[in-house]
């Protein structure tokens, strides 16, 4: 009888989660297919290596080659995927290609990530200046501490294909698998969410990282939304990050926190693992970002305080007046 309970409130926790994920999905593919696609004419048409052009001799300063700039651009504008490939055809050596990867796990997916980031309350001006300097910090602070050497990362077979129509199917085909994914993904978290919450799991995880929460300067709520975020990425965790604000388990300011950790340490486990098979070692590309995004949170609470202040020295006077 106790076993058939379970089941039954199992089963209560898949039946909203199905509904939520497809709009979820639907939402997501409205802003990936478009820009994907623009992305792709950019790249068929060489339009995106002009504009790397452009940024080439900054990049020199930095000590990176000057492709380095085709790389971050296209980091920019797509996903980590697309910078595997586009530094696997470069030929450089793995210390530049360690600098290009975490700059680039910092800065990515402008476009679709910043239309999540919006929806939760955080400003897109804002977490796109944090990302591009917090990349660039990044890539200076690797610059001067790895070691000089001239192992060159393993390149991978790169079809060099210039048919549009062959392109446009291999886009179309990802797009469907893309679909799959999210949906697939998207209400598998749903469903977790929600047995978390049913059976208690929650509250539990959010006093077991209470200790870590204090270090990383976020507040409880966002304790779950955290885990979620680290492990599978910002694009897919938004699902749950809305949910928690629509459940009112996480208020808007608790959310914009939450971004300023999350657009700088986010995916610590899918995205580090795509680089080693390029040979770079993830260690460099894992705790310089925890470190940095510990810092833009405590910069953000610092930011709040100062302001909060002005604000009552403000207030009194007015008061006094």
């Amino acid at each position: 009888m106790e076993n058939r309970q379970i089941l039954d409130r199992i089963l209560n926790c898949i039946k909203p989660a199905l509904p939520k994920a497809a709009k979820t999905t639907l939402w997501l593919l409205k802003i990936t297919i478009p820009v994907t696609f623009v992305v792709l004419v950019l790249n068929y048409t060489g339009w995106l290596a002009q504009i790397s052009a452009g940024l080439q001799p900054f990049f020199n300063l930095l000590g990176l080659p000057a492709e380095s700039a085709f790389v971050l651009i296209t980091s920019m504008l797509t996903n980590i995927y697309s910078v595997i490939a586009v530094i696997s055809t470069l030929g450089i050596p793995i210390r530049e290609a360690t600098i290009l990867a975490i700059m680039s796990l910092v800065a990515h997916g402008f476009i679709i990530e910043s239309a999540i980031i919006k929806k939760s309350g955080s400003s897109v001006i804002r977490m796109l200046t944090i990302r591009v300097v917090f990349s660039l910090i990044a890539g200076l602070f690797l610059n001067a501490i790895l070691p000089q050497g001239e192992v060159l990362v393993q390149k991978q077979i790169v079809s060099d294909e210039q048919n549009f129509i062959l392109v446009l199917k291999e886009w179309g085909v990802n797009m469907l698998f893309l679909g799959l994914k999210i949906i697939s993904l998207v209400s598998i978290l749903f469903i977790f969410q929600n047995i978390l919450e049913e059976f208690g799991i929650i509250a539990w995880i959010s006093k077991a990282m209470k200790p870590l929460m204090r270090v990383l300067g976020l507040p409880e709520s966002t304790s779950v939304s955290l885990i979620v975020v680290n492990t599978i990425g910002l694009a897919y965790g938004a699902a749950v990050v809305l949910d928690q604000l629509d459940k009112n388990k996480m208020n808007r300011k608790d959310a914009d926190l939450l971004n300023h950790h999350a657009v700088i340490s986010h995916s610590q486990i899918e995205d580090p693992l795509l680089f080693l098979a390029l040979g770079i070692t993830i260690h460099w590309i894992i705790w310089p970002r925890i470190i940095l995004a510990i810092a833009a949170v405590w910069l953000r609470k610092l930011e709040v305080k100062i302001k909060n202040s002005k604000k009552a020295k403000v207030q009194l006077l007015m008061s006094s007046s």
